[in-house]
């Protein structure tokens, strides 16, 4: 595993209050957008500039880039309206109508995204005024200049590093689910009620929400490490907390049959224990070392951070040896015990096969093989939608060589 370097560390410490440092940065680009505006443009009051500067300074470098392209195209086509318009028809009911029904529907046509509102104002405000050439040319330089603002101030004063929030989530989803995991083992080491154990389903049902806000964490992470100019590497960082995310997300819906299993045996077994003291035992222990290994996952893939990935690599190694050993001694105890009362044995098979297929999702040379195969699929990506960078990496190759 590749160590993040001492800046990107240092980077991520100083942005543990990514919310005042946003609304200072937004503030000031904003001022600075107006100031330059009133200096650049005879224009009095020129507001267009300070709002797009405030628009386009977002949360991520990458958001910024992206917001400023769509908001500028958003305004210089709603100009492109007004203009056409009022050289065709002046302002009463029913060429408002027209222009904002026709802003509206241009704006989705040339996928401004969020900004399609923005056509339609851009175009009212110029269809409003005397002079259409040049509040429309004025209107246009004023989002140019704010946009502008927007994208420099980003690129002096990097937006914060969103990594640490997303590896807390990570962190903290692997530790509900080792809870979870740890509660199942108490469970099945005597008689458990059907209500208690559908309530243990209830909850590994609602791991689902849990992953949505992981994930949109995470795509907030990613968005951050994209076209920084501070971070190094950002496509392994964004792709270990990516597969990993996808990892957890299989575990936990194997966690779901898992506990549907469990439910099904207590229904099943109303007036006694699940399993025999013996097989219970086993099954607490390996219930418990495999909360370990799932928690051992997340300290992996989050390690990259605190710059000691292989001793966390040798605990999952370590976690996932002892799961396995203890999982095979289940699975005799679990065989001499269905020998003898052969009754729901289907239930135990499929007890022992999400066992197997948890610790096959965190099998760390499962994991290698998995980052390997989404670098070179993004790598490929990269490299299909601009084809020059290809060209560029054969030269030099060929000039290494």
């Amino acid at each position: 595993m590749a160590r993040v370097s001492a800046p990107v560390i240092e980077l991520v410490r100083r942005t543990t209050e990514p919310v005042g440092a946003q609304t200072l940065r937004s503030t000031a680009a904003a001022v600075i957008a107006y100031v330059v505006a009133v200096w650049a443009l005879p224009h009095p009051a020129p507001l267009t500039a300070p709002l797009t500067a405030l628009l386009v300074v977002q949360v991520t470098l990458y958001s910024t880039l992206t917001t400023g392209i769509r908001r500028v195209n958003s305004v210089v086509v709603g100009v492109l309206i007004a203009t056409a318009l009022s050289a065709l028809v002046g302002l009463n009911w029913w060429s408002l109508g027209l222009t904002i029904f026709a802003s509206l529907i241009i704006g989705r046509l040339v996928r401004v995204g969020e900004f399609v509102p923005e056509v339609a104002i851009s175009a009212m405000l110029v269809l409003g005024v005397s002079q259409v050439a040049s509040t429309a040319w004025d209107r246009v330089l004023e989002t140019l200049i704010g946009a502008g603002v927007g994208l420099l101030f980003n690129l002096l004063l990097a937006p914060p590093v969103w990594v640490q929030p997303a590896g807390a989530s990570i962190d903290g989803l692997a530790h509900e689910m080792g809870r979870m995991l740890r509660a199942m083992g108490q469970d099945v080491s005597g008689h458990i009620t059907v209500e208690r154990a559908a309530d243990r389903l209830h909850a590994a049902r609602r791991l689902d929400h849990d992953i949505v806000e992981v994930d949109a964490l995470l795509r907030q992470a990613e968005d951050s490490l994209t076209l920084n100019p501070r971070v190094r590497q950002g496509l392994l960082y964004r792709v270990v907390l990516r597969t990993g995310l996808d990892t957890l997300e299989i575990c936990a819906v194997v966690l779901r049959v898992l506990s549907r299993t469990l439910t099904d045996l207590a229904k099943a077994r109303t007036d006694e224990t699940l399993f025999p003291a013996d097989v219970a035992e086993s099954l607490t222990e390996l219930f418990g070392r495999m909360a370990g290994a799932v928690e051992s996952f997340s300290e992996l893939i989050t390690t990259p951070l605190a710059e000691n990935a292989e001793e966390a690599e040798d605990r999952l190694a370590q976690a996932l040896a002892v799961s396995r050993a203890t999982r095979d001694r289940v699975a005799d105890l679990l065989l001499e015990d269905v020998q003898e009362h052969p009754r729901q044995w289907q239930l135990h098979g499929a007890l022992l096969a999400e066992v197997d297929r948890i610790l096959d999702e965190l099998d760390i040379d499962k994991r290698t093989e998995r980052l390997g195969k989404e670098l070179d699929r993004r790598s490929a990506q990269l490299h299909e939608r601009h084809p020059w960078l290809r060209a560029v990496s054969r030269r030099l190759g060929a000039g290494q060589s």
